[in-house]
């Protein structure tokens, strides 16, 4: 499958998202934030199980109805200041990471087990990312997965403490999970492939899981998170996500050639960046639109105007003006991307080259902005960011976009390690970017691996400065 050609324009977003939908789902939010944020990771769940057979967002929205998946992210991202971030994330990692996966790898038969998933309100969760492994390795992953001729089944195992999974978001509770685990056929890996399968039944663990909570967080705490761990847990040939990539014959037979299953996998990860960076933009403008609401409000003493308000107060009205003046900017370019990516959704296409730099590029710069802005106007408003129901109190919100999906250091990596390459290929592109590869590389060669990480976030930052230009004057040519 190729890259996909996809569409320029900036046709709404909003084509599929009619409003007697957002009203329902508003209806949802409305409950959900009634119940607060201070809730027991049970309820938590009990809550998205009744979203899930609700039928509101199906599980095959993502490919089917981009627009509708992108808006329910969007919307319940607006709750983030009250609620902090334990339900969305449990939202997204549902409806994303495993239905959106076994939507993108499954053959029609897992596909359609989706729909009795949604029926009978079962939740799944992400088994990706391991103590010493995971996104920030490349997707390289240590659990193994083993296919045996003999009983023409799979052994899913953990070979050491440092392969179990870590950090899996609904793992205490979920019913369902997709595991990604190294596929290994004859005594040959094949790298890491995703597998589908039950971790309860009836509400037990099946034979072999082993999990535990990974502790009190400073936010949050109405999601669960777990460390699982395999221990020769056998799985049907059927579990095997098998659109890209399967047992055929007890070999190992790509289905289609040029795509890994590794690649689709990281799909997952693209719709994810673009839905964090959207909801850190979200979370700044309702604090953001809180924090004016209370400065609006404030007197202030002055000695000739005693109607002076907070907002008023010059360096607080500069920065009000700023923030909205930058979000426009986000919004527009968020806008843009996601356009495309929903285009590539639909079309079940791989994102062109420059989308994905695009997205990671929105990513790290949507979520480093808002870290930004939502701290200095903490530090102009006193005591009122204190205050408990104010939204200060759930910033750490942005520390979990920060490293979820790709955390900003390590896609800034990436981005500079892509550059690298096509300069080397003689690319040279702009002289502030010719300049940076140069010394990277110089770094690199002498041995100063400081030097050449601190020129590699410089380049990474030009390159992002250079594809967010290029796409507002995209824009500006419509």
């Amino acid at each position: 499958m190729a890259a996909v050609a996809v569409p320029r324009e900036e046709a709404p977003l909003d084509v599929s998202v009619a409003a007697p939908w957002e009203a329902s789902f508003r209806e949802h939010m409305a409950a959900l934030q009634a119940m607060g944020a201070d809730v027991p990771y049970t309820e938590s769940v009990a809550f998205l199980r009744r979203l899930v057979k609700s039928s509101l967002l199906r599980h095959a929205d993502i490919r089917s109805n981009p627009e509708r998946f992108l808006a329910a992210h969007r919307l319940l991202a607006e709750l983030a200041t009250s609620l902090g971030p334990g339900f969305w994330i449990r939202f997204t990692v549902h409806f994303n990471l495993f239905a959106g996966t076994v939507v993108a790898l499954g053959n029609p038969d897992q596909v359609k087990l989706l729909d009795e998933f949604q029926d009978q309100g079962k939740v799944g969760c992400f088994g990706l990312t391991e103590k010493f492994a995971g996104v920030n390795s490349g997707l390289v992953v240590n659990t193994t997965c083993t296919w045996h001729p003999d009983r023409q089944m799979f052994l899913l195992d953990s070979p050491n403490m440092d392969a179990h999974k870590n950090w899996i978001s609904q793992g205490l509770v979920a019913d369902l999970c997709v595991a990604v685990a190294d596929l290994r056929v004859g005594g040959r890996s094949f790298g890491p492939h995703a597998f589908l399968m039950e971790i309860r039944r009836d509400g037990q663990l099946v034979e072999g899981v082993e999990m535990g909570d990974m502790g009190v967080k400073t936010i949050g705490n109405d999601l669960d998170n777990a460390w699982i761990s395999f221990r020769n847990v056998w799985l049907p040939k059927t579990s095997l996500l098998d659109r890209y990539g399967g047992i055929e014959g007890d070999k190992y037979v790509q289905r289609q050639q040029g795509v890994r299953t590794m690649d689709m996998i990281g799909q997952r990860l693209y719709t994810g960046r673009c839905v964090i960076a959207r909801s850190a933009v979200v979370f700044t403008r309702s604090l953001y639109g809180s924090t004016r609401k209370y400065t609006d409000n404030k007197k202030c003493w002055a000695p000739k105007n005693d109607s002076l308000t907070l907002s008023e107060i010059p360096q607080l009205k500069a920065l009000f003006s700023e923030a909205d003046e930058e979000l426009s900017k986000m919004d527009k370019f968020l806008t843009q991307i996601e356009n495309r990516l929903a285009a590539c959704l639909r079309s079940e296409g791989i994102p062109p080259n420059e989308l994905v730099e695009a997205i990671a590029t929105g990513k790290v710069k949507a979520v480093e902005m808002a870290i930004s802005f939502c701290w200095r106007l903490k530090q102009e408003v006193g005591s009122y960011a204190l205050m408990s129901g104010c939204g200060f109190e759930q910033l750490d919100y942005l520390q979990c976009c920060k490293f979820a999906e790709g955390d900003s250091r390590i896609l800034m990596q990436k981005i500079s390690r892509d550059r690298i390459k096509s300069f080397q290929k003689g690319l040279k592109g702009s002289e502030v970017e010719a300049r940076l590869c140069e010394a990277v590389l110089e770094a690199g060669k002498r041995g100063d691996f400081a030097g050449e990480h601190l020129q590699a976030y410089e380049l990474a930052e030009a390159v992002m400065q250079r594809t967010m230009e290029q796409f507002a004057s995209q824009s500006a040519k419509l």
